[in-house]
């Protein structure tokens, strides 16, 4: 990684993989089945993210890790040009109650309730076939809040994961990241970060956080898991969008986020705004004849009023969930820009004030 700016801990950069690169700070969609939900790859070139998530899990249950492959890999596949990442599916195995144990995870499908087995080399094998610019080893997370004994156990073993799935890694066009977890500990955030660095990845993540933690617990978590962390590699911090915890993480030295809160946000009807959330579906909307948010600027915001989209909600056009996920996306692309605007004005602190006045409370404008 590249990095251009510094301001205190945060800093802008461009991180070069073997496919292309892109800048960061970045806010990465979430393509969760091989698409991000309402939209297409047109949709997302317009709105212009870089790089693009998908989820192994799903995609390995369907259509299959080998059917994707066949198809071209996971960009040709789902018609995106850009970078992609895939994520090692631990976490969904967390979220749907899997079986841990030293070996690996087993659980069952969401799809048809078939039992399956994943452990540190499949893991890599199957994002070796998915085909993405970046997969992530096998992680072990677990829930918060955990009695210490937990939190260690689940640290020691993705640890361990990480160095088989880096002896496994073998696609020197795709990059390899390691993830550091720990829980609320910050002495076992920090030990997991230096054992992390020592095995030796392309990037590294921060995992297990936004996962029942309080805010103040993720903030010094993360704080104590990224100065173990090299400068000339990327951090990630995993599962986490809201603009506060963003430019909050971003303070603390962080590159990389995804998130699905901005898409399920536009399905149930909020849209982002430089106020906070806008929740549409309040009457107080129903004759608004100006935009979802008058400083955006996207497409949407300058073809609808926000009156009309309130009406799609009403009546259920799934149109609306389409429009407003267009518009959170393009939000978070032009947030985005603004924090690395702000770091290279070291105006990053005025940023983090505005940001936590607008989102601290209801948020409705």
């Amino acid at each position: 990684m590249e990095v251009h700016c510094v301001e205190g801990k945060a800093r802008t950069g461009t991180v070069e993989l073997a496919n292309g690169s892109f800048s960061t700070p970045c806010f990465m969609p979430v393509g969760t089945r091989g698409a991000v939900k309402l939209l297409d790859a047109g949709d997302l070139e317009s709105i212009g993210p870089e790089i693009v998530l998908a989820n192994t899990y799903h995609l390995m249950m369907r259509p299959g890790a080998e059917t994707v492959e066949a198809l071209g890999g996971v960009g040709r596949f789902t018609g995106w040009p850009g970078l992609t990442l895939t994520d090692s599916g631990g976490f969904q195995v967390f979220s749907l109650r899997g079986r841990v144990d030293e070996g690996g995870v087993s659980f069952k499908s969401v799809y048809d309730g078939s039992g399956h087995r994943f452990d540190p080399v499949s893991a890599v094998r199957t994002q070796e076939r998915l085909g993405a610019d970046i997969q992530m080893v096998l992680d072990h997370c677990c829930g918060l809040p955990a009695p210490f004994e937990v939190v260690r156990a689940a640290a020691e073993r993705t640890l361990a994961w990480a160095a088989i799935a880096r002896d496994a890694h073998r696609r020197e066009d795709q990059s390899l990241f390691g993830i550091v977890q720990g829980g609320v500990s910050e002495e076992l955030r920090a030990e997991s970060a230096e054992r992390t660095v020592a095995i030796g990845f392309d990037g590294y993540a921060i995992g297990g956080l936004s996962v029942g933690e309080s805010r103040v617990e993720m903030l010094q978590a993360l704080a104590a898991s990224v100065p173990g962390l090299p400068a000339d590699r990327p951090r990630y911090m995993m599962g986490v969008g809201d603009p506060r915890s963003l430019v909050e993480a971003v303070a603390l030295g962080v590159d990389m986020f995804d998130c699905v809160a901005p898409t399920r946000m536009a399905r149930h009807g909020v849209a982002l705004g430089e106020s906070g959330r806008i929740r549409l579906r309040s009457q107080r909307f129903a004759r608004d004849s100006g935009p979802l948010d008058p400083k955006c600027g996207c497409p949407v915001c300058d073809r609808y009023s926000a009156g009309y989209v309130r009406h799609l909600l009403i009546v259920a056009e799934p149109t609306a969930g389409r429009l407003i996920t267009i518009h959170n996306l393009h939000w978070m692309m032009g947030f985005m820009r603004k924090i690395r605007a702000a770091i290279e004005t070291a105006t990053l602190h005025s940023l983090i004030r505005d940001t936590n006045e607008a989102w601290s409370g209801d948020g409705l404008r």
